[in-house]
């Protein structure tokens, strides 16, 4: 089976606990929820977004590890999920090893790139869920995808550490992917019962401007419980409040991109 023309979305950003996995998982749901076919893929060592979807890492015999190694093809590690249209790559801590492993490779860069545009898989999105760091497996996501969606939660410090994400970001555009671009930011952990959330939101927006998405995705107990879950907030419960936001982005990510489903 050919490939036709998918889109690659990093999900990245190096600080913890911003929402990114949440976001890789919930937006790559809402998306084959909406019709699109899309592929998962966790590389991020810790595996949560596959755990996020039910996937037990002892279960898990070929990985986005393997991939990386050239020891499997892609399409031969990916794994249906309970979302009809939505496949996962999944990861295990053998990942933590790659960066270790791939430091010599002459194209260590290209490993993952390459193994997707070889992918005999059909779909829409490929979402890339990485690793809060900045290290090997961030820069081959970086360098596979088409554009970076970037979390940023409404806190205090939600700046912190951006410029560092943006100037690499902007490195590998320069000599790594000239294809790459910003696909948006988006803020995420958003309170409304505090002025520090509207205020972080403002500041973002005022130095971001139209890069900026509308939907914001507000704290919301569902959207922490889902994981535990092994379920996406659209599976473990609909008519939440973080569903309901998560389903809006979806929308908006769809509208900015010219649905092609």
């Amino acid at each position: 089976m050919k490939q036709r023309a998918n889109k690659v979305v990093a999900v990245a950003n190096q600080k913890g606990g911003v929402g990114k996995t949440t976001t890789s998982v919930n937006l790559a749901a809402c998306l084959a929820d909406s019709g699109c076919t899309v592929l998962l893929v966790d590389i991020d060592p810790q595996g949560n977004a596959s755990s996020g979807l039910g996937v037990h890492r002892d279960e898990v015999t070929r990985s986005s590890y393997h991939v990386l190694n050239n020891e499997v093809a892609v399409h031969e590690a990916v794994i249906a999920t309970q979302h009809e249209r939505l496949f996962l790559l999944p990861a295990t801590t053998d990942l933590a090893g790659a960066e270790i492993e791939l430091v010599d490779h002459p194209d260590r860069e290209f490993q993952l790139r390459r193994a997707l545009q070889a992918s005999e898989l059909d779909v829409d999105f490929i979402i890339l869920d990485c690793p809060p760091s900045l290290g090997l497996l961030t820069v081959n996501a970086l360098v596979a995808a088409s554009t970076v969606l970037l979390p940023v939660q409404t806190e205090y410090y939600a700046l912190e550490g951006m410029g560092q994400l943006l100037h690499t970001v902007n490195l590998v555009h320069q000599h790594l992917n000239p294809e790459l671009q910003i696909e948006g930011i988006l803020l995420t952990m958003y309170d409304g019962r505090t002025n520090l959330s509207e205020q972080v939101a403002d500041e973002v927006t005022t130095h971001f401007g139209n890069l900026v998405f509308e939907t914001v995705i507000p704290r919301n107990v569902r959207l922490s419980e889902a994981p535990s879950h092994g379920k996406s907030i659209i599976a473990y419960d609909d008519a939440s409040r973080g569903a309901r936001r998560y389903r809006a982005f979806a929308r908006e990510f769809l509208d900015r991109n010219q649905k092609i489903a």
